[in-house]
């Protein structure tokens, strides 16, 4: 009876093992389900997207080619601002299209049309092109960068590389407002003031649009004014200085600036001073140095003379020729500017009527 009482309590054992282990299998496949059914739900949102930013402004950003005998030169970005009853209008970097035989554009779609340059200016480092409207998929909006704060979203839309990359989106902030920033010319050194962004900007993005985040062109990408070794620092010409002179570039007016009548070195080059003749105070390093005065111009209607070191123009101190080609430009035909100039050992204020 042992023996057989103890093969029952045996069996009887295993059953409950068995009908607990199966419960625990059921109980886990029931609990596994229930995870996998949970994860199947969960709805992924983002909330700081820029989606709709970049639909309003995507389609007007063009691929432009630039051909020299019938060869691509160079290639970069711009944007169509208007259209009319026949044409898209674009605008473009000057040195996107500087010199070229012929010029191309591309929209978003592929399609490939030939462009007509209206007008350029090379100190604004501004181009406005033309195209047959039937290629025209957007016009962007024009916003204001004066609206725009340190630290807001911007972002560009370009054509790093050329067609491959064509379209490609880039994110940052804006960094900085009013930077000076000097650009070498053809024709001499010229400062610009503009945006700055860490937003990145490659070869071909020059001409494309750095946009706010109501998807508004605040300014124009100039890859010309960056720097190689320097990273997230990426600057863009601010629209609304541009948009002054769109109307002229649109039929092919040459930008007007005033003359003033001189020829000046910098106060740091000794050298030059030299093969001038010309002697400064040693404790002046800093200013634009005057060596040649035009007969009968502002400058010398003004008394300037050759020798003159001009310190400051309407109260800005005046680093060097191309801070003081910066503050000229600023002004118009017929403006009066205030110039203060060391001669000798005295400092002297003059007024200069601009030509």
């Amino acid at each position: 009876m042992k023996k057989y009482g103890g093969y029952i309590v045996t069996v009887v054992l295993s059953l409950l093992v068995g009908v607990t282990s199966t419960t625990f299998v059921l109980s886990r496949e029931k609990d596994h389900d229930v995870v996998e059914k949970t994860v199947s739900e969960v709805n992924i949102t983002e909330s700081n997207t820029i989606k709709e930013a970049i639909q309003k402004v995507y389609k007007s950003v063009v691929v432009i080619e630039a051909y020299e005998r019938g060869e691509l030169a160079s290639s970069g970005s711009g944007f169509i601002y208007k259209e009319d009853d026949k044409y898209g209008y674009i605008l473009t970097n000057n040195h996107v299209v500087e010199g070229a035989g012929g010029v191309k554009v591309v929209n978003i779609e592929g399609v490939e049309v030939d462009a007509e340059i209206l007008g350029t200016d090379i100190y604004m480092d501004i181009a406005v092109l033309r195209i047959d409207k039937s290629s025209v998929l957007q016009i962007a909006s024009i916003g204001d960068s004066n609206s725009t704060e340190v630290g807001d979203t911007v972002f560009t839309v370009g054509s790093p590389k050329g067609r491959d990359y064509m379209g490609t989106v880039t994110k940052g902030i804006l960094s900085g407002k009013n930077r000076e920033v000097t650009v070498r010319l053809s024709n001499g050194n010229y400062i610009m003031s503009v945006l700055q962004t860490d937003a990145a900007i490659n070869p071909g993005n020059s001409g494309g649009p750095l946009v706010n985040i109501n998807g508004e062109v605040i300014g124009i990408n100039s890859l010309k004014l960056v720097q190689n070794e320097v990273e997230g620092m990426g600057f863009a010409i601010p629209i609304e200085e541009v948009m002054i002179y769109v109307e002229r570039l649109e039929k092919g007016e040459t930008i007007e600036r005033p003359v003033v009548g001189l020829e000046l070195i910098d106060a740091s080059n000794t050298y030059l001073q030299r093969y001038y003749n010309i002697s400064i105070r040693d404790d002046i390093h800093e200013g634009a140095v005057i060596y040649r005065v035009t007969e009968g111009s502002p400058a010398a209607n003004a008394g300037l003379q050759s020798g003159d070191v001009i310190i400051e123009v309407d109260n800005v101190k005046v680093t060097d020729v191309s801070k003081f080609r910066y503050l000229l430009y600023r002004h118009s035909v017929g403006d009066k500017m205030a110039v203060k100039y060391v001669r000798g050992e005295k400092e002297n204020s003059t007024i200069v009527i601009l030509k």
